[in-house]
């Protein structure tokens, strides 16, 4: 059905956004069991977000994190993963598609969302036909039948119209905003010729050059237009052997190059391309050593796999967790294997480092596309061995790099058009995989678990063009056709600029973004630190052996094979050189000799770090995954309160120094006030020798809060408890379409 439109005055944050239908007399459930706690207001469906607008005071609630895009109450719609409508006294439920028709005025509509939110509304007291026609626009809008009908291109469309309309004063897509480092460095986004050429002089890979063979996608609209190449390798030889359709270097250094690699079918000309790279690469290398090829396909669980891992994580933290399900809970979650695929990537990652670190050899990452799982092993692997990517503006720049620029089809894998039969949450298991690291090295990272888990959130809000589209050509054409169809100049640009998630001003204030800092990192001009001094990061040959164990001499498993390594004699036989012809058991034992030698000595916080693999190592990230479920949350306890703790020591440690410096210039009083009251911290110190408590609003999901996304128990007297309560908490679109 048509939908009516009505523009509404909003904030000039959200320009451009629509409601297109609204809902007043809405009962938002809160709690399980009662609704005493129930609020009022009206449910709002704009081209953005679903909004529940209400004069009451949310129950139970301490804190809220507040995101300057989006309001407590608010979902955006590509964060919407299904809709199910109810209908309590026709004992009816159904799951809406965006073109289906609603034979039944619901009662009750529940929201399922991607971050494992559930939103219950109840229309008890509204007109029938308005709460059917706001389900119907929930359903149409939040899956969208066309990349420009997201709210992306709505809201650049209004900002290129009116100029004077900025986010926050701020042109769309500058990418100027960002997290500044201590340094003021800004995050670079690696779509001028300029980035790649500082991160060649950053690494110091002097054997390899900017490549602009592609500028204009004149070539690949596979790769960006430009790119880093061995400097053996001419443009031409680029433009006339098709390397350039497979091959997309990653990282370099004086010592050792990472390379990503697409499969082709021709295996005649799978080989000539290979060697045409390795030669190249070898060249590279100063001392000429031979490359090492990892197939991906065969050491990793593929897309499929790890999709089907999450949706039954997905299903064991929705479904009362902590109720039924609690004495098999810890073996449900094992069975979902989503831990043991991210075990298997640190896995593979820590011993591709060993390959680079100790043999000095040049690694090139194969997989059928070379976009999905050399993502994120090549990702991974660059934080474990650079500590540039354990900064926050390094990080950015490193998903930026390897993620956005290398063609990571975020359209797809996010399902951001709920049509994609190809989703896969490969960003989120990175996300994970980094935390894995965090957990371990605490003190090896500059950002925290709460930047990590609002990363994650940022890439189900459809205002950034981040996260938004396969590949850098997709954004430059669809952008460049909706220009022309709404009679945009865009004049020099390449198509329209869109808001950068990395300027965080956009999402949160100065002061709520000091959470995304850790103040247990420890920065490379810290004096006077010693890695031995915290007892987390000494390693002993005492404890070594549990280690060990999550390290083992996997032979088949991509640790080392003979097979994997290329001659670079220019030959299409592939030809092991004599001195690589090792036994698999030597080259087991010296893999595990470096990972016993590293893992007996203190941890170099700037330097390589290796993850712990064994079975009580990694952890489920509670944080991400249980911050929308009540009974998972402690009160006054989790990791925050150490956070807080080590916040307000360091905040004290800070003060003196200030203070120190206060004292040594002799500076006057009222200057001294004034950079006493700055802070680096989020939590501050009243003063030296603070003895305050923890504070009464602190819990494990701070600073989210799951007060008003609650709804995970069954509705009495309807069909629909059968699946809430059991094991489909994701409803399939195909059941519930059958019983209407």
């Amino acid at each position: 059905p048509l939908l009516d439109k009505k523009k509404i005055k909003l904030d000039p944050v959200r320009q451009g956004e629509i409601v297109v239908n609204e809902v007043n007399f809405v009962r938002k459930c809160i709690a399980t069991d009662t609704s005493q706690y129930d609020l009022w207001g009206k449910l709002v469906c704009t081209n953005f977000k679903i909004s529940f607008i209400t004069d009451d005071p949310m129950p139970l609630q301490k804190f809220h994190y507040k995101n300057l895009l989006l309001g407590e109450h608010d979902v955006p719609l590509t964060c919407i993963e299904q809709i199910v409508t109810v209908n309590d006294t026709k004992r009816k439920q159904k799951v809406l598609g965006p073109n289906q028709k609603l034979k039944f005025n619901p009662t009750e509509l529940i929201i399922y969302c991607k971050d494992f939110r559930i939103v219950r509304f109840r229309f008890d007291e509204a007109g029938p036909e308005s709460a059917k026609k706001v389900c119907l626009a929930i359903a149409h809008y939040s899956q969208p039948t066309d990349l420009q009908l997201l709210f992306a291109f709505e809201y650049v469309g209004e900002i290129y119209h009116n100029p004077a309309k900025k986010v926050n004063g701020i042109d769309p897509g500058g990418g100027g905003g960002g997290i500044s480092s201590a340094s003021g460095q800004q995050t670079p986004l690696f779509e001028t010729y300029s980035d790649w050429d500082r991160e060649i002089k950053r690494t110091g890979a002097s054997e390899w050059r900017v490549c602009s063979v592609n500028e204009g996608y004149m070539i690949s609209t596979c790769l960006p237009e430009y790119f880093v190449v061995p400097s053996s390798l001419a443009d031409q030889d680029l433009k006339l052997s098709n390397l350039h359709d497979f091959v997309v270097p990653c990282v370099s250094s004086p010592c050792y190059a990472l390379v990503r690699m697409a499969n082709i079918k021709d295996v005649l000309q799978q080989r000539r391309i290979d060697q045409r790279i390795c030669n190249a690469i070898t060249r590279s290398h100063p001392l000429r050593s031979d490359v090492y090829k990892s197939d991906l396909d065969k050491c990793l669980p593929n897309i499929q796999e790890i999709q089907a891992a999450y949706n039954k994580l997905k299903q064991l933290c929705v479904n009362d967790p902590f109720d039924d399900t609690e004495e098999k809970w810890l073996s449900s979650l094992e069975n979902t294997r989503w831990l043991e695929y991210i075990r298997a990537f640190l896995k593979h990652s820590a011993e591709l480092v060993y390959m680079m670190e100790c043999k000095h050899v040049s690694v090139v990452l194969q997989e059928e596309e070379g976009r999905d799982l050399s993502c994120l092993a090549a990702s991974l692997i660059q934080v474990m061995l650079d500590p540039y990517f354990r900064t926050i503006v390094g990080f950015q720049s490193l998903i930026q790099k390897e993620w956005v620029m290398a063609g990571y089809q975020f359209l797809d894998r996010c399902n951001h058009l709920k049509r994609s039969d190809k989703e896969s949450p490969l960003f989120l298991m990175f996300l994970d995989c980094v935390w894995q690291l965090l957990e371990q090295y605490p003190a090896a990272f500059e950002f925290s678990e709460v930047y990590l888990t609002v990363l994650h959130d940022s890439a189900r809000i459809s205002l950034f063009g981040t996260f938004l589209f396969n590949c850098p050509h997709q954004r430059v054409k669809e952008s460049t056709e909706f220009a022309i169809s709404k009679n945009i100049q865009l004049g020099d640009e390449k198509g329209l600029r869109f808001p950068c998630v990395w300027d965080w001003s956009l999402q949160f204030t100065s002061r709520d973004r000091l959470l995304f800092h850790n103040p247990l990192y420890v920065g490379k001009s810290a004096p006077g630190v010693h890695n031995g001094a915290l007892r987390t990061f000494k390693r002993s040959k005492k404890n070594y052996s549990s280690t060990l164990r999550g390290v083992p001499p996997a032979i088949k498993n991509g640790i080392i094979g003979e097979q994997e390594f290329v001659p670079r004699r220019n030959s299409l036989i592939l030809k092991l050189k004599p001195e690589f012809l090792h036994s698999a058991e030597g080259q087991s034992h010296s893999m595990e000799q470096y990972f016993r030698d590293w893992f007996a000595k203190p941890v170099d916080l700037h330097g390589v770090i290796l993850p712990h693999l064994s079975g009580t190592q990694i952890k489920l990230w509670k944080l991400c995954y249980f911050r929308w479920v009540p009974e998972a949350q402690i009160s006054h306890g989790g990791s925050i309160t150490a956070f807080h703790r080590v916040s307000v020591l360091a905040d004290e440690v800070d003060m003196l120094n200030r203070s120190l410096r206060q004292y040594k210039s002799n500076s006057s009083l009222p200057g001294h006030c004034s950079e006493l009251d700055q802070s680096r911290m989020y939590f501050r110190a009243n003063g030296l020798n603070d003895t305050s408590g923890t504070p009464d609003f602190l819990s494990s999901s701070f600073p989210f809060s799951p007060v008003g996304n609650l709804c995970k128990r069954s509705i009495l007297g309807t069909p629909l408890s059968k699946f809430l309560s059991g094991a489909k908490i994701w409803l399939s679109t195909e059941t519930l379409a059958n019983e209407d």
